[in-house]
């Protein structure tokens, strides 16, 4: 029984999980952020890809990040004068940041990390089980 590998898959899961909880944190910490200078772009909101990830020593597939991106959607605009930001037409482009998306991918994110966590105490759990068999 190779409970090793059990517990690497599902430390690469909750890796995987935290990191697409820090950029949906940071998409959320930066929805109102928005250029400084006159027709500037604001802040573009940052994606995450996954990849599966082979380890060629166990043989066992697990998960990384495969790429932090950005979102190309386009940008609102708000009319509000007074900002830097601003145009001509008093205009400033606001980031392509929708709340709703990012709070449904922390849940996402928090749920697939629970599940690996999860996974992993329960493996422990066997092991101590096999261990207090051999005594």
């Amino acid at each position: 029984m190779d409970f090793t590998n059990t517990i690497g898959v599902s430390a690469a899961g909750m890796e995987a999980q935290a990191q697409r909880l820090r950029v949906a944190a940071e998409n959320l910490a930066n929805k109102e952020t928005t250029g400084s200078t006159p027709g500037a772009d604001p802040y573009r909101r940052k994606t995450i890809t996954f990849k599966e990830a082979l380890d060629r020593t166990t043989g066992v597939a697990g998960v990384k990040v495969k790429e932090i991106g950005q979102d190309h959607s386009q940008f609102e605009t708000r009319y509000d004068p007074s900002n830097p930001a601003a145009d001509a037409k008093g205009y400033v482009k606001m980031p392509n940041v929708n709340s709703m998306v990012e709070i449904m991918d922390t849940h996402e994110a928090q749920h697939s990390y629970d599940a690996n966590l999860n996974t992993m105490q329960i493996t422990r759990s066997m092991m101590m089980r096999t261990i207090n068999l051999m005594k």
